[in-house]
């Protein structure tokens, strides 16, 4: 089993995006959202289909960074700064973001 390292953390989000299941809206966003893989310090990078019931999300992300300098360059990073803003921020109606450091 692998393990979160002390002083690394994990950013975690579940969410659903406002387009239909399925359409070619949505797979663009999903698209984007993958694209973020590629700014420097995104580690282990994952984005997958909620299949629980036990909740209304339909999508999880999560991506590691070594620390929180790592995580504080990720979310100041200039592509990240515009997805939130030029997508993030319209195309999702309800998410839930959890950043977490191992115990």
């Amino acid at each position: 089993m692998v393990t979160l390292a002390n002083g690394r953390i994990r950013h975690s989000v579940v969410f659903t995006p406002i387009h239909a299941v399925g359409s070619a809206v949505e797979g663009d966003l999903l698209a984007a959202i993958g694209r973020l893989a590629a700014i420097p310090g995104v580690e282990a990078f994952e984005l997958m289909r909620e299949v629980s019931r036990k909740n209304d999300y339909r999508y999880a992300l999560t991506m590691e960074f070594a620390d929180a300098a790592a995580y504080r360059a990720y979310n100041e990073h200039p592509d990240h700064v515009a997805f939130v803003g030029q997508r993030w921020e319209t195309e999702v109606g309800d998410f839930l973001e959890i950043d977490t450091v191992a115990l």
